[in-house]
């Protein structure tokens, strides 16, 4: 029998979780191991309670809640995370977290013991906002970086990754890799608009994209702005722009890569009234193909040798980088079948977000299910999806699940 979800308990507590961290304006903001993400991170441990889970911390700050099963295979997982972007949407990380949490709650409400144990995993820092890289959890459990590496990590305030796990009570005492998932299935929105402009219901998604992440600092001569004529100048601000708008350039003509984005920008000093004399800036590289990845880093570092004859020192320093990955075709035709057997309308896709799928994928079979996203928007208060998309998405998720624990 198909354990079937109590949709209406799963809306009300993805609304519930996403008070936590949001203020008196509206924003909605959980950076990890921040006091707003340790209250949601209880949140989360109280309902994994609630469903009869066995629950622990391991020493990287993930989560884990599992049902037990009837023989001693490695678990069935699913999960997310709960750490948000800055001003972020009520539905990224959270609703695969919470559909998985209310899988293991109405098997214990039913009775329904499975083959094999299903576990729930809660990734810490999934965004990699506070600290850097992103995953990173996930990265640990599956050795992409060491345990030492992860806590020694620092945030842009000088919080060690460490410490603040120890401050906010979320660490344990078993290491990341101790139990290990047998096949891991994660659900999430689209973060995108193909599933609703192709107007189908749910994503088959058969990979992931790569990106390679990159802190730029520019360093040029800060100088006085009359009196400082143009053709002697040389400004850090005007350098740093040239390079991220070739890059940006060369993605849209070449697509080399699929996607450049300068998310970040700062000047130094900072001053109407002052010729920069510094800028720093980040690049997020994306694309599907590694090989194409490889180029655009080797385009970057040539737009920086182009810069440094032009008298500037260019510093360039690799922050984050994660592979492309293509899923297990077992569980995408799982998923498929799952979904045919509701007649669903489906699209095979990549996903062009990272999500800790990706390096889960490292160590056992895994796939992702999406749900559409209403106008294709995420990271911003206006993420939503519809509550039936969400309902429906969530069941199957559980009906995967049951059967590759059966």
């Amino acid at each position: 029998m198909t354990p079937e979800i109590n949709g209406d308990r799963l809306l009300a507590r993805l609304e519930a979780l996403a008070t936590i961290g949001r203020n008196r304006s509206g924003e909605l903001t959980r950076l990890a191991l921040s006091d707003e993400d340790t209250r949601a991170r209880s949140q989360v441990m109280q309902w994994l309670e609630e469903a009869g889970a066995r629950v622990w911390i391991d020493r990287i700050g993930n989560i884990h809640g599992a049902s037990s099963g009837e023989n001693a295979q490695p678990a069935v997982c699913t999960g997310s995370h709960i750490d948000t972007v800055i001003n972020a949407g009520a539905l990224d990380g959270s609703y695969g977290v919470l559909a998985g949490i209310e899988l293991l709650q109405t098997l214990h409400e039913q009775g329904l013991k499975p083959a094999t144990s299903i576990e729930v995993i809660v990734f810490s820092n999934e965004e990699g906002v506070r600290f850097t890289p992103d995953l990173l959890g996930s990265r640990v459990m599956v050795k992409d970086v060491s345990l030492s590496e992860a806590l020694a990590v620092e945030s842009r305030t000088g919080e060690q990754f460490g410490s603040e796990l120890k401050r906010s009570g979320s660490t344990g005492d078993v290491d990341p890799w101790q139990h290990l998932p047998g096949s891991f299935v994660e659900l999430h929105i689209e973060q995108g608009p193909l599933l609703e402009a192709t107007n189908n219901q749910i994503g088959i998604v058969e990979g992931v994209q790569g990106h390679s992440w990159w802190q730029v600092e520019v360093q040029g001569q800060a100088n006085h702005a009359g009196t400082t004529p143009m053709h002697l100048r040389r400004d850090a601000g005007q350098a740093a722009m040239r390079l991220a708008q070739n890059l940006s350039e060369h993605a849209s003509r070449q697509s080399v890569p699929a996607v450049a984005t300068v998310g970040t920008l700062s000047l130094v000093p900072g001053a109407i009234n002052v010729v920069p004399g510094q800028a720093r800036f980040t690049v997020d590289f994306r694309d599907a193909s590694a090989d194409v990845l490889r180029q655009a880093d080797i385009r970057l570092h040539q737009e920086a040798r182009q810069l440094e004859d032009d008298g500037f020192r260019v510093d360039l320093r690799s922050i984050s980088r994660a592979e492309p990955v293509f899923f297990s075709a077992d569980i995408v035709a799982a998923i498929s079948n799952a979904a045919n057997a509701r007649t669903l309308r489906t699209l095979r896709m990549i996903s062009g977000a990272s999500h800790d799928a990706q390096m889960i994928s490292r160590i056992c079979p895994t796939a992702m299910i999406f749900v559409p996203s209403v106008g294709g928007i995420s990271h911003h208060p206006a993420e939503a999806t519809n509550a039936a998309d969400l309902i429906m998405g969530a069941q199957i998720l559980a009906d995967v699940v049951w059967a590759l624990a059966n």
